[in-house]
């Protein structure tokens, strides 16, 4: 098969090679690939990752091959699943828990952008429990994790504010549904609209310091990416006195300990299939233009979600 793996000298120090093709696990499901979706995250470890490595969460396809112990599902399923690496190849294979049946109606394209993206957004928001009628903010809200939030918190009743680093990406917030959207490198442009039931950042650094004073009392800031740095230089007080605030750091692939991935890739295909959520494309390559779709993801020239398509 063809997989893409890291190579400095090449663009997004990835290059599409001939590999072998995966051997499952009795645990795993042999998946021919049909679409990736790349996400920030894995870009950068390519940078830091040793030169053959083949990374790759997001996985979109059709079963080859049933898992051995006879969880998952049968040859022939559309999938879409999730990997803690190996998802950027012709062939993958997938741990039944953490893949989950694909509606009819639903594309490869589309499906591929649930996992990382759509299950962070989905598995924070319910750290916050009921929604309706409260106030969320969404920092970084013009990435694949960010734009899913937004919909997210609108089906689930809570009023939005969506924090944005360009005056660019405005649109793709605003078209997300956010009721508010915000533009600037701190948090203190987001203060108009607070305090907030459920602040989610994925920026990290001074963001996250100010957006900590704008929980609400009995309220939560969900923590899952520090785009813009890991320091924070926090007022203690000033967040303890608040009452019953809480800080809760999500890292997804250890989020799957409390409830599996097929178990809100459910949720998130059904809702694709039923037109109540949607996702921005806006890049899309074959397995060759791989390395080249990281490349300005990595250096932030594209909202939203990219797509690798695979024949």
């Amino acid at each position: 098969m063809q997989a893409v793996r890291v190579d400095p000298n090449a663009p997004g120090h990835l290059k599409l090679t001939d590999a072998p093709d995966p051997v499952p696990l009795s645990s795993q499901a042999l998946v021919d690939v049909k679409a990736i979706s790349l996400n920030l995250g894995e870009v950068k470890r390519a940078r830091r990752s040793e030169p053959g490595t083949l990374l790759g969460w997001d996985v979109a396809g059709v079963v080859a091959e049933k898992a051995a112990d006879g969880s998952g599902p049968a040859v022939g399923t559309r999938v879409v699943g999730v990997m803690n690496t190996g998802a950027w190849a012709e062939r993958a294979a997938i741990e039944t828990a953490w893949m989950a049946p694909l509606p009819d109606s639903v594309s490869f394209e589309v499906a591929s952008t649930l996992p990382v993206a759509g299950l962070t957004a989905l598995y924070s928001l319910e750290q916050a429990g009921q929604l309706l009628g409260r106030r969320v903010l969404v920092t970084g809200a013009s990435d694949g994790v960010g734009l899913y939030a937004i919909r997210l918190a609108k089906l689930s009743g809570a009023t939005v504010t969506a924090l944005v680093r360009r005056e660019e990406a405005r649109g793709v917030a605003e078209a997300a549904g956010a009721d508010h959207v915000v533009v600037g490198e701190n948090g203190k442009t987001a203060a108009a609209h607070a305090p907030y039931h459920c602040v989610l950042d994925s920026v990290g650094g001074p963001v996250l310091a100010d957006a900590l004073k704008m929980v609400a009392r009995g309220g939560i800031l969900v923590s899952y990416g520090v785009s813009a740095g890991e320091d924070a230089l926090i007022n203690a007080r000033e967040f303890f006195i608040t009452g019953r605030s809480r800080y809760y750091g999500l890292y997804l692939f250890t989020e799957f300990g409390r409830r599996p991935a097929r178990d809100g890739l459910r949720v998130l295909a059904d809702l694709v299939a039923d037109g109540k959520l949607d996702v921005h494309i806006e890049a899309r390559a074959d397995l060759a233009g791989l390395g080249g779709l990281a490349e300005r993801l990595f250096n932030r020239e594209i909202s939203g979600k990219a797509v690798v398509l695979v024949d």
